[in-house]
């Protein structure tokens, strides 16, 4: 754990503690029904790579990729596995604010305050996000007893069971059809990642440069996590109250103008992954997903409408309203291209860094098959 003036900075056993005491049940369900759940969507997630494959082309026939674990998991083991994560991803960010402790009031603050404060507030923040995760492919994942992944220390496939009922209950809709089109959205993730080797690397290196940019100061962090943490428990700000915070997310804290040239970057990856995945799962979907109209369009309600002002408002802070232009805006993407240039013409993408569409490219299709098809073939 990183310290600051003797104090742990993070207490990430606290923060697994807290969010697994403050997450909500789950829904209803008995022994059986759960362990008929549990082994459904490991056949669907088994089924879904081969639809994926054969849809996508990105891996070729006779072509073994590395094998990465589908483990299926309840809401405290997605808050132990994210937790992991985090730490192993937070940690050089961590360091670098810990060697500014001597002689800055964020030091003495935190100093103060000690990880202690801290865990709890990420664990409040943890426990709101575990009951509304469906699926997750967790690219860099440090494997643990519990929680094992790849060869290479990276890539597991997390599926929410209970998240997952709840949802197709919540929708009224077909729970075997429903599940299965999880599964897909999900498997499209590994695949990307199973059949693209350079792009973990890729996404590594891009976010340990945005991490090596940071420029922010232990007071500025954990006010900012407090503020997210105040809007769970409803000590935030009254209605209608507004202010220069109200268009903040966390990932504010961290905007040098060399952050915000990465971030452009990362933004138009993970647009392209979200969108091809929601492409994809939507492709797929009339083969082997009866009701697949259905749940789209329900799903996509849901989506939009959230669960009322202090969900909206966790979304805006936590960065989760961009997540969702994401999937609009990067699926719109990979549609105008296929329709143009088709599959194998939009699998170019994939063929290095350079190939991938640009932030601005994202929002025009035409100047990316412009620059990678029409280039190529003058």
């Amino acid at each position: 754990m990183t310290s600051i003036g003797g104090a742990q900075m993070v207490d990430w056993n606290l923060a697994v503690a807290t969010a697994t005491r403050l997450v909500r049940p789950g829904p209803d369900i008995s022994r059986d029904e759960a362990r008929a759940v549990v082994a459904e969507l490991r056949r669907h997630a088994r089924a879904s790579e081969e639809h994926v494959r054969l849809f996508t082309r990105m891996i070729p026939e006779g072509t073994e990729p590395e094998d990465t674990p589908v483990l299926v998991v309840d809401r405290a083991g997605w808050i132990k596995a994210n937790v992991a994560g985090f730490r192993e991803l937070l940690r050089p960010l961590l360091a670098k604010m810990e060697s500014r402790r001597s002689g800055g009031p964020g030091g003495a603050v935190l100093g103060a305050v000690g990880g202690k404060v801290t865990g709890v507030e990420l664990g409040m923040l943890l426990s709101f996000l575990a009951s509304r995760v469906l699926g997750q492919y967790e690219t860099f994942a440090p494997a643990t007893r519990d929680l094992p992944a790849s060869a290479d220390g990276g890539g597991r496939l997390l599926l929410v069971a209970p998240n997952i009922v709840h949802v197709e209950r919540e929708l009224d809709v077909d729970p075997h059809d429903f599940r299965l089109w999880v599964a897909l959205h999900e498997e499209t993730h590994r695949t990307q990642f199973t059949g693209v080797p350079w792009l973990r690397d890729h996404l590594q290196g891009e976010i340990q440069t945005f991490l090596d940019e940071t420029d922010v100061d232990p007071m500025t962090f954990l006010e900012r996590l407090r503020e997210a943490a105040q809007s769970l428990s409803g000590a935030g700000r009254p209605e209608g109250e507004q202010g220069e915070s109200d268009s903040r997310s966390l990932v504010d804290i961290v905007q040098t103008p060399a952050q915000r040239e990465v971030l452009g970057r990362l933004t138009a990856v993970m647009s392209l992954l979200e969108g091809h995945a929601d492409f994809v799962m939507d492709g797929v979907g009339p083969e082997v997903v009866g009701s697949v109209s259905e749940i789209r369009e329900k799903f996509q309600q849901r989506r939009a409408q959230g669960a009322g002002r202090l969900d909206q408002a966790l979304r805006k802070l936590l960065g989760l309203d961009a997540k969702l232009r994401q999937y609009k805006d990067g699926e719109k993407f990979v549609r105008s291209v296929v329709e143009e240039v088709g599959m194998d013409g939009f699998n170019r993408v994939w063929t290095s860094p350079n190939t991938l569409p640009t932030k601005a490219e994202i929002a025009k299709p035409a100047d990316w098959v412009a620059r990678v098809h029409r280039k190529a073939e003058s």
